[in-house]
């Protein structure tokens, strides 16, 4: 069973919740992503590079609109 971690972008309301399981990362070498909202949904699977490189963006700025 993974630990969930969830965004601190998420705030106290709900709202569009994103959760990561870091633990997993260092045992399978992926690291899963789910909506906290749907924790039985889909479950994407990324590369630690390629999400380490997408926090990276996510704090330069580089996504907001």
């Amino acid at each position: 069973m993974h630990r969930w971690v969830k965004s601190s972008y998420s705030g106290a309301q709900g709202g569009q919740c994103v959760e990561w399981a870091p633990d997993h990362a260092a045992i399978a070498r992926v690291v899963p992503v789910r909506d906290s909202k749907d924790p039985h949904g889909p479950t994407l699977t990324f590369q630690p590079a390629a999400w380490t490189a997408f926090i990276t963006s996510i704090k330069a700025g580089e996504f907001q609109g």
